[in-house]
């Protein structure tokens, strides 16, 4: 049994075919407040970037995907999306992988459950209940995992691939890395590390349970005012991953940022440390085989 099938039962197996989403969140997400006038905007020339449809187990979810023009065999990069979904931000960071040479995608993993962006600051509640607190981690994976094989069938060199993820999906990267043995690295940008005191049957391990499965590299960014993640909880992750002689990983706490500090369209942005985190990232990607 896959480790994230504990929990299930038959009415949260993977057998629905009515998607509530075939397309991708409009724009920037209205969830995370006003967008910032320097967001930023990165162009496709030279790409070719827009919407796909991926198959997966219970029929297509959408996606995003960027790549340089007229180029195959180019090393993969899973872009896994915020809790807000796949918008705007995360749409750049395709471009901006592509730009550098990479193949990016990013699957909606809500698809199933609606559109996350029909929700406002008002209204953020209603996200997690109606959306967010319904997808299953063992989907997740599933849905991963058909996203690599999207890319390899779409030209890219899925034996180079790696992941990474942000605020929600940044706990994805973790579990993702305990999941596929083919995964050359990650990059887990301020994902949750502890579970609550009961954990969901939906989502039934968090990264600090599996430590000993990890089966790539990962890199995990975070900030020291995120009030979401305390900094004792990357400690904890640290000696953990120390104790399970997993070397080849590496935690980094930017003390002066917050929560959501790589996300440019966003008051939390922090250029000085998302500048860094994203050169850490390209320096991971390629020390650990991923470009």
């Amino acid at each position: 049994m896959d480790k994230f099938e504990q929990g299930d039962n038959s009415t949260n197996a993977i057998t629905r075919r009515a998607f509530a989403a075939t397309s991708l969140v409009a724009g920037f997400t209205l969830a995370a407040g006003p967008v910032r006038a320097d967001a930023i905007i990165t162009d496709s020339v030279g790409l070719d970037a827009g919407e796909v449809s991926v198959p997966v187990s219970d029929g297509k979810i959408p996606a995003y995907r960027a790549k340089p023009s007229n180029k195959t065999k180019l090393p993969t990069i899973l872009v896994v999306q915020e809790v807000f979904g796949v918008h705007e931000h995360i749409r750049d960071i395709c471009r901006r992988f592509a730009k550098l040479g990479y193949y990016a995608i990013a699957p909606s993993l809500y698809a199933r459950y609606g559109d996350p962006g029909k929700y406002d600051m008002d209204h953020l509640q209603g996200l997690f209940t109606d959306i967010v607190s319904k997808v299953p981690d063992k989907e997740v994976m599933s849905d991963l995992d058909s996203t690599v094989a999207f890319a390899s069938g779409d030209g890219a060199n899925t034996a180079k691939l790696g992941i990474t993820g942000f605020c929600w999906g940044g706990r994805i990267v973790w579990l993702y890395a305990a999941h596929n043995p083919a995964l050359k690295a990650g990059v887990a940008w301020y994902g949750q590390l502890r579970g609550p005191a009961t954990p969901s049957p939906l989502r039934p391990l968090y990264p600090l349970d599996l430590v000993n499965d990890l089966h790539a590299p990962v890199l995990g960014l975070y900030g020291g005012l995120d009030h979401n993640i305390p900094v004792s909880d990357v400690e904890a992750m640290r000696a953990a991953l120390a104790q399970a002689g997993k070397l080849g990983c590496d935690l980094h706490v930017f003390m002066d940022a917050q929560h959501g500090f790589f996300a440019d369209y966003r008051a939390s942005y922090n250029a000085a440390d998302a500048k860094e985190g994203w050169k850490e990232l390209l320096a991971w990607m390629r020390r650990n085989g991923v470009g």
